[in-house]
């Protein structure tokens, strides 16, 4: 069923958004003259806990919702970076925690029709805060712990913006024995 494709045109490319044009094959013969896909790097988040069993959270303003709204801590993997460093570097920067125990959730796709990449979940323990906060100048985040029984109050009540971080979220309460 995989598409081949006959030609590939990038439309637009900036750091943040790239944009390609391809021209693509259909298994069974037809020719799709224009299918569009966004191009971004692998995107990493972490469920993380701390000694005391709190949950790890960030909030932020995300321009393009307008609202704040409240993530695991997480981004963009470097080219070239292992997908667990990155993770750590991650909640590092927006954090100033570190973690001890970490353990890979698995990868989600945001629309694997019109996206290229993957979110990378993470679920961390032992969490202690070492360093400050180190943001780039494009960040303003709050950091914030929550207990388990909060979480699940923003989830269930439809209070997280983020649909991957939500993801998340589920599947580290279910390894953690404490989804319902």
């Amino acid at each position: 069923m995989k598409w081949k494709v006959l030609d590939s045109t990038y439309l637009f490319r900036e750091p943040w958004l790239t944009v390609r044009k391809d021209k693509c094959e259909m298994a069974n013969g037809h020719v799709m003259e224009a299918f569009y896909v966004n191009e971004y790097p692998d995107w990493v988040n972490v469920f993380a806990l701390t000694d005391e069993g709190k949950v790890i959270m960030v909030k932020q303003y995300r321009h393009g919702a307008g609202a704040e709204s409240i993530e695991l801590p997480g981004g963009v993997a470097e080219k070239g970076e292992e997908m667990m460093e990155a993770c750590k570097r991650e909640l590092m920067e927006e954090t100033g925690y570190a973690c001890t125990d970490w353990e890979y959730l698995g990868k989600i796709s945001a629309n694997p029709s019109t996206t290229n990449n993957y979110m990378h979940m993470f679920l961390a323990r032992n969490g202690k805060k070492v360093a400050p906060q180190n943001l780039d100048a494009e960040e303003e985040l709050e950091v914030m712990e929550l207990t388990i029984e909060e979480i699940k109050e923003l989830v269930y009540g439809h209070k997280l913006l983020q649909s991957l971080h939500t993801n998340n979220i589920f599947y580290a309460l279910h390894r953690l024995g404490k989804l319902c």
